[in-house]
């Protein structure tokens, strides 16, 4: 007898080798995927009945900074360095683990209930987000953020903290943490806290995530610093590997993309955030024609605003077929495979498909809505029509964490209250309380 048989639901299972099953079934014991077919043929302690639905992989979004959902829609629509310099570091700064614990705990409950179920980070105080990884139940690969601003004395701290954390949470959570170093950027950090990093993450057998060539300025300022740019000075310190994880790449060369391709790189693409900071547009189908493996992400909420894969898909699709002006660059099924099986390769985790011995991340996604009617083409209305609250049914490490739209695994409403509170910590005094949550935390 498994633990859960999903029946009656439009698989699209991803795997090449299966492709989709029209009224599939899914059965799930211990976590893993058992069996991927027509019939299943044996009991289920649990039946989830998928009838007008379709069942996929949950979501990877492998670039965020999951704590920044307290600074959503602060200090929006201002010149990028007074945004960070006047707003957002000053903010950070008053930040503490209780404020992000909140915060993330908020991120992963917007995250579960669009159908994420499996998000890379990025952040401060990210011990306190592994606590609320572990609380809620998803699945994540956590960095703890690395600045050495070329301070000798900071990149010894930086990376004794990296360490820590690495040591005291790749693996936590009965697995569903892994743990990856995060030097934030190459225009932050010095040559020589890149190589120090790059070597202890080898060491310990963990991966890397970056940023990289996220701004104009970032090239311009390395050009002059190094007389090259960020991606060849860090492929000249070796830096570069199929472990490391590099978010944004829009101010790449042809050369920079060759070299990404040749060592193995995986990029995390934000169009989203890339689109509202200005920031440019990733050549994502230059890299995929090279055969880099591309992912998909949010980014943080501070540059985006929401948390929504669904929304990041569609404006991956329109924005590559705008700026080429080509109506057949990246289709529907391609954006799926970056959202799902190329998230997972990213991170090295067996997710991503719905394949016997993978890990049971599954989402359920209703179809039976006005905006999903009629359907012609499943892979097209999930990616230009579905919206994140189409998703009804969530699973990570095969345990239900959304059935038929309840949130089964924390409590909705406390978690914006404390985050309502934490929100306090930032600017309390342009804060609107419009759900009325502060007064009731204040109440508390």
């Amino acid at each position: 007898m498994v633990d859960i048989l999903i029946k009656n639901g439009h698989v699209l299972t991803m795997d090449p080798d299966s492709g989709d099953l029209k009224k599939g079934e899914v059965a799930i014991e211990n976590g893993r995927i058992v069996y991927v077919g027509l019939s299943y043929n044996g009991k289920a302690d649990k039946i989830i009945d998928a009838s007008g639905s379709v069942v996929m992989p949950g979501l990877v979004n492998t670039h965020n900074h999951a704590g920044m959902t307290l600074l959503r829609g602060y200090a929006d629509d201002l010149p990028l360095a007074e945004w960070l310099e006047d707003y957002i570091w000053p903010v950070e700064e008053k930040l503490g683990p209780e404020e992000i614990y909140a915060g993330v705990r908020l991120a992963c409950l917007e995250m579960i209930k669009s159908g994420t179920t499996t998000f890379a980070d990025m952040y401060i105080h990210e011990q306190a987000a592994a606590r609320a990884v572990e609380d809620c139940g998803m699945r994540a690969a956590l960095s703890y953020g690395m600045i050495d601003f070329g301070d000798p004395q900071r990149a010894a701290s930086s990376l004794l903290k990296g360490r820590n954390f690495v040591k005291d949470f790749n693996g936590a959570a009965n697995g569903r943490i892994s743990a990856m170093y995060g030097p934030h950027a190459p225009h932050t950090c010095s040559q020589q806290f890149l190589r120090d990093v790059r070597k202890q993450a080898r060491k310990d057998g963990v991966k890397v995530h970056i940023h990289v060539l996220e701004t104009e300025a970032e090239l311009n300022q390395m050009k002059e610093k190094y007389g090259k740019c960020s991606v060849n000075m860090l492929h000249d310190i070796g830096f570069f590997d199929s472990d490391v994880l590099a978010a944004h790449c829009i101010w790449l060369s042809e050369g920079d993309m060759d070299i990404l391709a040749e060592t193995g790189v995986h990029v995390s693409h934000d169009p989203v955030s890339n689109m509202k900071m200005a920031a440019g547009i990733a050549p994502v189908p230059k890299l995929l024609e090279k055969g880099v493996n591309v992912s998909l992400s949010t980014d943080g909420c501070a540059s985006n605003n929401n948390l929504d894969m669904f929304g990041v898909m569609k404006m991956a699709a329109l924005l590559h077929k705008v700026d080429s002006m080509d109506l057949t660059v990246i289709d529907a099924r391609k954006v799926l495979e970056m959202a799902t099986v190329n998230g997972a390769k990213a991170l090295g985790i067996e997710a991503g498909m719905i394949k016997e011995g993978y890990y049971a991340d599954l989402i359920v996604v209703d179809m039976k809505r006005p905006h999903l009617t009629p359907l012609y083409d499943i892979d097209s209305h999930l990616v230009y029509s579905a919206l994140g609250s189409d998703v009804t049914t969530v699973l990570v490490d095969g345990k239900v964490l959304i059935e038929n739209g309840q949130v089964l695994c924390m409590n909705e409403y406390e978690i914006m209250v404390e985050a309502s509170k934490a929100a306090k910590k930032t600017d309390s005094q342009h804060l609107i309380d419009v759900l009325g949550l502060q007064d009731y935390a204040d109440d508390q």
